[in-house]
């Protein structure tokens, strides 16, 4: 099977918008995506599944279903927005993973663009160590032009990363669209790797810039909340960090 798209129905779109947020960093990328998608409720388009996902599935009231990802559409203010979102993407384990990333974002990639994709934006987490616990979290722009760049730049994202890693979907899906012809750009909340449990307060940096550049009605009250809670266990977390992480020459490893 690999990667298999299920649509639920024959979807054509004008110009559209992927916007992504899998699991990755601090979830910042997931906490992004699913916030937007209970806020503007977007239609349920397809489930994508893998026989790379984990060997398992998933239980809600006591009904199993497989583990999947997903597409919701949403036109709005007459531009056509994709959302990818789900618990999974394939795994960083060395087991064969490198080729499933390939073949899970191609799959996207060929899937989209015949039904009219016109541009890719990645969300996600980039770890910056211990100084996440002593600033409000900046959002880092990477593009697959200038252009692409200045425009996120002119919202409030930061480009300041001279060289640099991004791993996983989040990166992938724009070198593969670059290659298809595809405009894209990755957004990366500063957080930190230590955030398992997920870093709302990036994810709401990342959003705020979403709002500006697309407009979108998204009630921010709750993701503000849930970025105070966290900034509460900041305190408590610097604590168990001896020294900032440190990266030779200035890499930088996103996901």
């Amino acid at each position: 099977m690999a990667t298999h798209i299920k649509f639920m129905k024959n979807v054509k779109f004008k110009d559209a918008v992927l916007l992504t947020g899998l699991p990755g960093i601090g979830l910042v990328g997931k906490i992004a995506v699913d916030y937007i998608i209970r806020q503007l409720k977007p239609e349920k388009i397809a489930e994508i599944h893998a026989d790379f996902f984990p060997p398992s599935v998933q239980t809600t009231n006591g009904i199993v279903e497989l583990i999947k990802d997903e597409l919701h559409y949403l036109n709005f203010n007459g531009r056509d927005f994709i959302f990818l979102s789900g618990p999974v993407q394939p795994a960083l384990d060395g087991r064969g993973s490198m080729e499933e990333h390939f073949e899970f974002s191609h799959v996207i990639i060929k899937s989209l663009k015949e039904r009219g994709l016109d541009e890719l934006c990645t969300l996600a987490g980039i770890n910056v160590g211990e100084k996440r616990m002593q600033a409000e979290p900046r959002v880092v722009v990477a593009a697959t032009g200038k252009k692409k760049l200045d425009e996120w730049v002119k919202v409030g994202a930061v480009s300041d990363k001279p060289v640099g890693l991004i791993s996983g979907v989040a990166g992938l899906l724009l070198g593969l669209g670059k290659e298809e012809g595809i405009d894209g750009s990755c957004l990366m909340g500063e957080t930190n790797a230590r955030l398992v449990y997920g870093d709302p307060g990036a994810a709401k940096a990342i959003i705020e810039l979403l709002i500006k550049k697309y407009g979108f009605s998204v009630e921010m009250k709750e993701m503000e909340k849930e970025a105070k809670e966290i900034e509460k266990a900041f305190a408590q977390l610097s604590k168990q960090i001896d020294e900032p992480e440190e990266h030779p020459q200035n890499l930088t490893y996103v996901r």
